[in-house]
């Protein structure tokens, strides 16, 4: 009884922070907008070009911040799954890290952008970043490669992962 209501608990707090990233999500776009607004306002020129790009860096964290309410809120709140399976952990790891690699992709795009427009010798930043995301994509290659063997020792997992897609349809 105890353990019913610690675990109700812990969906209440999910959903919470399921509605904050939602809510952060739905800042991030309108200072965007409002930043690339402005700066089309403002005339068309390489300065502009600048606060756009930098627009669009915002917009890549406020998908982030989408998905991150999204995937809480259909895992953790609908489905009340807990990720301890093989093929629950590289559903939610899989979810969260295209979207986490899109967006710093795009953030080291913009970083990059800035630096070459701004100081040249800025532009390790931005090299670094990349480089690092390079690294987290072949890591998660390599994961979903060795998740797949522990998947095969599980079908049900995977079956029952299945069935719970179809409620969210």
């Amino acid at each position: 009884m105890r353990l019913k209501r610690v675990l109700t608990a812990f969906g209440v707090v999910q959903g919470v922070m399921a509605l904050l990233f939602g809510a952060a999500s739905l800042l991030l776009t309108a200072v965007a907008a409002r930043m690339g607004w402005q700066a089309a306002a403002s005339g068309l020129d390489a300065q502009a070009a600048q606060e756009i790009i930098e627009a669009v860096g915002l917009l890549a964290a406020a998908v982030v911040a989408l998905q991150m309410a999204q995937t809480i809120a259909e895992e953790e709140v609908i489905r009340e799954a807990h990720v301890s399976a093989p093929t629950r952990v590289r559903r939610f790891l899989s979810r969260f890290l295209v979207v986490l690699v899109v967006a710093l992709v795009i953030e080291g795009l913009v970083a990059t952008f800035k630096a070459l427009h701004q100081d040249i010798q800025l532009l390790v930043y931005p090299a670094a970043l990349l480089g690092a995301i390079s690294l987290l994509l072949a890591a998660w290659g390599l994961f979903l490669h060795l998740n797949r063997s522990a998947e095969e020792l599980e079908p049900e997992a995977m079956e029952e992962a299945k069935r719970e897609d179809r409620k969210l349809k």
